[in-house]
């Protein structure tokens, strides 16, 4: 299994090139079961959850094919075998968006309850309510999602779709299965995400007719067949965002190439504040930081987008750290999202969760430790508690790391950082 090694204490300076966001590529790669013409998307990350994404709609009977410079070509013209098995999709949450695209096109669809990260529950019951609300019978048997048109109907109907609480792969899948549907689809309450913006603008492309995307209130009006396109994935916010406070903690001067400032206005808003000079410059983001334990530590509350997201929440603890007074972070979107935690203290940070909040004492100095990652993000916050630690630390279980991030220690070494990848016994 394997793991990285860092050895702390070099600033970081350069360039890195921010990749496609995995959040866009996978529903992305989902939209291209609703035509049976090919679509070509660049800029798609080399992520484990991509290549689980392609072997999934390859068993569908996809042709998909992908080449070294981050282009995937998809042809769905032949799927024959519309089912997401539990075996394809057991670590992936992302299987439950091919659920609307399939019930759109085919007029039914097999697909198991998804997988993934152990950080909360993410219950499909908005994604099915919404869905029945469009005319589709569905059933949860055995560990799938069976769906069907009832009898004589060809197609899903257009419907007003109010979730109870904000969903991004919810608003995905409406917006897939609504741009086949027949009549009209008012998505109210919807997730107001960059990557939902992206996705709306692929369908776009393949002749959907869509209004709205980016606001709480998509329209969408349903059209009888979609085309094929091309479409460049959009840059990835949280893995610019995970550089972002790499940098404000390591110290340095980095350039992130691709990187968009207006979907980060949250976590740039409280890096300045800490004390970090971070500016949107041509083609990108630049960032310039003395180091973590010359910042001040910042609050944040978590919260759907526009504001501080969840899956910065740990990169941005991290920085807290070592940056220097007291603060408190308070979790509202996932119940079990603090397991970092303990393993931000084996590095000799101080924080005392109480529930939702999380009180994080800074101006530690770190000191090397076997840690272990326990999801994605959290991985990637013990990366940067490594960066600043003294001496080694050895971060396993980097299978999590792998899921959202293109090569991140690869990067990390381009810019200056002591970390490599090694090969040890399963733990």
């Amino acid at each position: 299994m394997d793991k990285l090694l860092i050895r702390g204490g070099r600033t970081l300076g350069g360039e890195v090139l921010v990749s496609g966001a995995k959040n866009a590529a996978l529903p992305e790669l989902c939209a291209a079961l609703l035509t049976d013409q090919p679509v070509t998307l660049h800029n798609v990350p080399r992520l484990q959850d991509v290549s689980t994404m392609l072997k999934l709609v390859r068993n569908m009977g996809v042709t998909a094919d992908r080449d070294d410079n981050g282009t995937v070509r998809l042809d769905a013209g032949a799927l024959s075998n519309p089912e997401a098995p539990y075996e394809l999709v057991k670590t992936m949450r992302a299987s439950v968006l091919a659920l609307g695209p399939l019930l759109a096109r085919f007029g039914h669809a097999k697909v198991s309850l998804p997988g993934g990260c152990a950080i909360g529950s993410r219950p499909v019951d908005q994604h099915i309510k919404g869905l029945q609300a469009m005319g589709a019978e569905i059933v949860v048997e055995h560990g799938y999602m069976l769906a069907k048109l009832p009898a004589g109907r060809t197609r899903l109907q257009g419907a007003r779709i109010l979730t109870d609480m904000v969903t991004v792969t919810g608003t995905e899948n409406f917006l897939m299965a609504a741009a086949l549907a027949e009549g009209e689809t008012l998505l109210e309450n919807a997730a107001q995400e960059p990557e939902i913006v992206d996705l709306a603008e692929m369908l776009i492309k393949m002749g959907a007719k869509i209004e709205g995307h980016g606001t709480g209130h998509i329209r969408v009006q349903g059209v009888e067949k979609l085309h094929g396109c091309e479409h460049a994935v959009v840059a990835d916010r949280i893995e610019a965002g995970t550089f972002l406070c790499a940098v404000a903690a390591a110290g340095g001067e980095v350039f992130l190439r691709h990187a968009r400032a207006d979907h980060l206005d949250a976590v740039i808003d409280k890096l300045r504040e800490a004390g970090c000079d971070v500016k949107p410059v041509d083609g990108g983001v630049r960032i310039a930081s003395a180091g973590g334990a010359r910042l001040k530590a910042q609050a944040f509350r978590t919260t759907e987008y526009p504001g501080f997201p969840t899956d910065m929440q740990a990169q941005f603890m991290a920085l807290n750290c070592v940056a220097q007074g007291t603060a408190a972070v308070t979790e509202t979107i996932f119940e079990n999202r603090f397991m970092h935690v303990n393993e931000l203290v084996r590095l000799g940070a101080t924080i005392h969760v109480d529930g939702k909040v999380a009180v994080v004492e800074g101006g530690t100095a770190l000191s090397g430790a076997t840690v272990m990652a326990t999801d994605l993000r959290a991985s990637a916050s013990l990366v940067i508690a490594g960066l600043v630690a003294d001496g080694e630390t050895m971060v396993d279980r980097i299978y999590h790391l792998d899921r959202g991030y293109d090569r991140m220690e690869a990067k990390l070494r381009g810019l200056g950082a002591d970390i490599e990848r090694v090969t040890g016994a399963a733990s």
